[in-house]
């Protein structure tokens, strides 16, 4: 399909259907979906209803369908002549193509003979070239007036087309029927060129795999015939064919091509790896955990095709003022055409050429496919950037944040925090204090559990069995080790307990002073000993802030860590802290950050999810892990802080865009309705006013498919 036009038309005739609900068409994908009442509608009447608008229309089975949905392939041509055996044809042989080039000959042809001979033998030669692009268009101006469509852009074009043949302008006639198919073709090559921008993902997948046997062999396979549990073996050079884990074998990873960061890591035994990276220098036996259908490469894909499929409120705005511009337009040509021989004394012959060039002037293509494709570009720019964006209108609203809050831990920070100082309470021992701690922990995938269970690890410590264990969010966990209820909390949790720290207190200041995160661990409500952690923030966190300061965004860490430590971190980073957050506490910060403008929220997908909700926009940073990926708004793959920056660059580069692309469309339309209302131009340059249009419009859309990030 080419533009929202063709997703509009489609839509609302397959809605009038009998029986027919939730009608979603997604322009990227090329993909229609639909409710069918049972007994009531069909597949088959849905097909043909499409098939009658003039596009060519495949159903797929439920197989099928899931298949194609997760490899980004296109299942439906759009724009009339578009067919199915075009596909994987260059442009220039398509359907398309082959009717400019023959309007193109018939209209040269009929030119050159119109300088030998006389007029009454070449004017026929220009009706036949009218005549051969009106064929095409009248029908599909027919079928999407029973559709439902009747001020449609083919209804504009042939009541233009014919009004000149009567006049006796089938010259002007032949011009503006070629100009109108070469406009149709050059929407069908820039849609195929942002297509391509996102079925570019779908090559960073190897053609084939080597999968493991357990007598040590190995078969070539594709990576579609991989299963949960298979090993499989990547060889240095080779592009890992899934997502899974390192069973053996250790390699620095490019990940790039994945998730934009341009520096490779190191991964071993026990680490993830995303399908797509490159492995750089050593043999690896990868344990596969997702199916291709469902790995990183295939959800990026199909996030980005349903993110072009959702539309930014600006888009909505232009498609209803699109919708009235048409019969409006029809309107006042009708009165140029009537009017103006008794109020400024044309003749009627001038008056109704006139009028169809105003008909010409208000086609809205380059009006309709100016949000879209900046929108589809952006999106595709950022996605081989590792910036994911759920849709254009969280894309327009990134751009619009004033405010962005950034959760501490796993975001501004590493997220591996160390065990730094154990100090047990007087007549207890570090190796009590710690293994009883590890006993609550196991298990645990928070941070400072994994810091407290590897500190144990590295002493040699097994934690004890631990039952009944429980959490209370924001505050504490508990468990009864050894017959004693243990807890582990932050120093507000103890003194809520009634726990006096006694001597340690002055130790606990300093060390939240320097910045580390303390944890108080009671056996009975009596203090056992503190343990003391640190976090380092990320390499790039003061530069991501600082670029972002740059942009005119203000940043501020909401932490649930003591406020000493918060501040502490955020002082070394350049940020407004509040600190000491429960969940519900973070939720209230967010909604008063809204009452001054839109807030962006930035957390790590797993524990932020209320928070990242109640923003204007949420954004995971994840590293292509599922919450990053399906929790928030957008996600930034490659764990940078410096991409929340570019997120609000790249949405502030395609309104920019966009901006430039309605400014193009509306100024050549109106220049163009004074020159021909004054008599200046007429009728082709009527319709090169619309075709024009188009053509600058998709250019300077498909610019945003080379867009780099530029911080300061």
């Amino acid at each position: 399909m080419d533009c929202a036009g063709c997703v509009a038309k489609v839509t609302r005739a397959v809605e009038r259907l009998p029986g027919v609900s939730e009608v979603e068409v997604n322009l990227m994908a090329e993909r229609l979906s639909a409710a069918l009442a049972p007994g009531t509608a069909s597949a088959e009447t849905v097909t043909r209803e499409v098939t009658a608008l003039g596009y060519a229309a495949t159903p797929l089975s439920e197989t099928a369908a899931a298949a194609a949905a997760d490899d980004g392939h296109s299942h439906g041509h759009a724009h009339g002549q578009d067919d199915p055996a075009d596909q994987g044809r260059p442009w220039w042989r398509t359907g398309k193509a082959k009717l400019v080039w023959l309007l193109g000959g018939l209209v040269g042809a009929a030119y050159l003979l119109s300088l030998l001979l006389p007029e009454r033998l070449t004017y026929p030669l220009f009706l036949a070239s009218t005549a051969v692009a009106l064929v095409p268009f009248g029908r599909r101006a027919l079928a999407l007036a029973r559709a439902g469509s009747p001020f449609s852009i083919e209804t504009l074009m042939c009541t233009a087309g014919i009004g000149a043949a009567v006049i006796g302008a089938a010259e002007e006639a032949a011009i503006v029927v070629l100009l109108f198919a070469l406009g149709e073709l050059l929407e069908n090559v820039a849609a195929g060129r942002a297509r391509a921008g996102i079925r570019a993902l779908a090559g960073l997948m190897p053609r084939t795999a080597l999968r493991l046997h357990a007598d040590g062999t190995t078969e070539p396979v594709t990576p579609e015939r991989l299963a949960v549990g298979d090993l499989v073996l990547a060889r240095p050079g080779d592009r890992v064919p899934c997502d899974g884990v390192i069973e053996e074998g250790r390699s620095a990873l490019d990940e790039s091509p994945v998730t934009g960061e341009s520096v490779p890591v190191a991964r071993g035994p026990g680490d993830a790896v995303v399908a797509g990276s490159i492995n750089a220098d050593g043999a690896l036996r990868i344990r596969v955990t997702r199916a291709a259908a469902d790995n990183t490469i295939a959800r990026i894909i199909r996030m980005v095709e349903d993110a072009t499929a959702s539309r930014a409120p600006t888009q909505r705005f232009i498609e209803r003022f699109s919708a009235w511009w048409t019969p409006g337009a029809m309107a006042v040509s009708l009165l140029v055409i009537l009017l103006s021989p008794p109020l400024l004394g044309w003749d009627w012959w001038t008056s109704l050429y006139r009028g169809l060039a105003v008909l010409l002037i208000a086609c809205p293509c380059a009006l309709v496919i100016s949000v879209p494709a900046a929108m589809a570009s952006g999106l595709s720019a950022g996605a081989r950037r590792g910036l994911l964006v759920k849709g254009g209108a969280a894309l327009e609203a990134i751009g619009a944040t004033q405010t962005i809050a950034f959760d501490k831990t796993g975001t501004l920070t590493e997220g591996r925090p160390r065990v730094t100082d154990l100090l047990p309470a007087a007549g207890r021992s570090a190796e009590e204090l710690l293994g009883l701690a590890a006993g609550v922990e196991q298990g645990s995938a928070h941070p400072l559990a994994k810091a407290i269970l590897a500190a144990a690890g590295e002493r040699g410590l097994t934690p004890p069995p631990a039952r009944e264990q429980t959490a209370i969010p924001g505050r504490a966990v508990t468990a009864l080790v050894a017959g004693r209820r243990i807890s582990i909390g932050s120093p507000r949790h103890a003194g809520e307990a009634g726990t006096a720290l006694g001597p340690v207190a002055e130790a606990l200041a300093g060390l939240e002073g320097a910045g580390k995160t303390v944890v108080v661990v009671l056996a009975d409500d009596a203090l056992l000993g503190l343990i003391a952690m640190r976090d380092e923030p990320r390499g790039d966190a003061a530069t991501g802030i600082t670029a972002l300061a740059g942009l005119g965004v203000r940043s501020v860490m909401l932490t649930g860590d003591n406020a000493r430590t918060g501040g502490a971190i955020a002082a070394g980073l350049g940020l407004a802290v509040k600190a000491e957050l429960l969940p519900d506490d973070k939720l209230r910060e967010i909604a008063a950050l809204r009452q001054a403008g839109p807030v962006a929220m930035v957390g790590d997908g797993i524990n932020d999810a209320p928070a990242l909700a109640a923003a204007s926009v949420g954004i995971a940073m994840g590293g292509g892990t599922d919450v990053a990926l399906e929790t928030a708004d957008a996600a930034v793959l490659k764990d940078r802080v410096t991409g929340v920056a570019e997120l609000v660059a790249l949405s502030r580069a395609t309104m920019a865009n966009i901006r430039q692309n309605v400014a193009v469309a509306v100024g050549l339309k109106g220049l163009f309705l004074v020159t021909t209302l004054a008599g200046i131009t007429g009728l082709w340059p009527a319709i090169l006013a619309d075709t024009g249009a188009t053509v600058l419009v998709t250019l300077n859309a498909l610019r945003l498919l080379r867009w780099k990030p530029e911080l300061g």
